[in-house]
């Protein structure tokens, strides 16, 4: 397995080779780096070549392969963001961070299929996060490498572009089904609620989940043409009566809670492993293809345990949330390129 995790000095290196570069690490670290070209999202959680791990020295590299014919970096504020798709190029992949817990982060999450050319072209990354012990004492950051600006209200997009004959394509993996309980809608889009309709009627939501005793390592699950897309709840507010996610739920799209899973870290790497050795591509037309990254949630982290252990070759940052087109939880998501004959 290639090394994707390196100090600060071997990263300062690759910057100063002019290397395109994709970083992840705790804000101490990523402070340190020069101007180059590269851009950067906070987290101190990573799967590293060694398993996962939880450091504040050490940095995740993903490199842009040499192949790439462009690199822009482009940075984004809530009045901008909806070009965000228009500004991937036409063969290539647009990888977008975005700090969490901000009115960017909520308004991507929302709105990002309303905007142009929604989920025409690539576009991947994920959310920007902190050690768990410092929530309410710093916040997330991204970081654009070019001009050195280290943001906590904007995201940040690399947008690569591609020679003929090597396409990008997103994948995700995902370990949850909708289940067959109660049928759930919402009235309203949001990150958080107080009311749910639960098979047509109306009911406070936290109080659903408590008197059901609802499994919270679960999220809530909606059928997007046999797409499964989960919505992962943040926190159970009884006082409050609130329940809180970590991705918005939208008005009308019927939701279900998920299967049980057995065993959390076995059923996810089952999934791992056969994404490792599947086949994506039989055709005579393709001539290779690799993997060139992947991010897993922070909740697949925590609930499979995954601190010094392995899952196979998906190497990359543990993130609050990952994007593939739009915003996803509890999923890992990577980036297959195909060379082409």
């Amino acid at each position: 397995m290639s090394k994707v995790l390196f100090s600060i000095d071997e990263v300062k290196q690759m910057i100063s080779q002019g290397y395109n570069l994709i970083l992840a690490g705790d804000e101490m670290a990523l402070r340190q780096l020069p101007r180059g070209h590269w851009i950067a999202g906070t987290t101190p959680y990573f799967m590293g070549e060694e398993g996962g791990e939880v450091s504040r020295e050490k940095i995740l590299v993903t490199g842009i392969p040499g192949y790439a014919t462009a690199a822009k970096i482009q940075t984004y504020d809530t009045g901008t963001i909806s070009g965000v798709y228009k500004d991937i190029p036409e063969n290539g992949f647009g990888f977008i961070l975005i700090p969490a817990f901000t009115e960017i982060h909520q308004v991507f999450s929302l709105k990002a299929p309303e905007f142009p050319d929604f989920a025409t072209r690539p576009l991947l990354g994920w959310i920007s996060g902190i050690l768990l012990d410092d929530l309410g004492k710093v916040t997330p950051k991204v970081i654009n490498g070019e001009t050195g600006e280290i943001i906590d209200s904007k995201a940040v997009m690399l947008a690569v572009t591609l020679p003929p004959k090597i396409v990008a394509d997103i994948n995700i993996l995902n370990i949850f089904k909708q289940g067959t309980g109660d049928e759930i809608t919402f009235a309203t889009d949001g990150f958080e609620v107080k009311e749910a309709i639960v098979n047509g009627q109306t009911v406070n939501f936290s109080k659903y989940v408590t008197e059901k005793s609802i499994d919270t390592k679960l999220p809530l699950v909606a059928d997007y043409s046999g797409a499964a897309v989960n919505i992962s709840i943040q926190a159970v507010d009884t006082a409050k009566g609130t329940v809180a996610f970590y991705a918005p739920v939208f008005k009308d799209v019927r939701y279900r809670f998920a299967e049980p899973v057995d065993n959390y870290f076995r059923e996810f790497m089952s999934h791992v492993l056969e994404d490792d050795y599947k086949e994506y591509a039989t055709s005579n037309m393709i001539n290779k293809k690799s993997v060139l990254f992947s991010c897993n949630c922070i909740l697949n982290y925590l609930y499979s345990n995954l601190e010094g252990l392995k899952t196979g070759e998906m190497t990359g940052p543990i993130t609050f949330g990952e994007v593939a087109y739009q915003l996803l939880n509890q999923t890992l998501v990577y980036l297959t390129i195909y060379h082409l004959a």
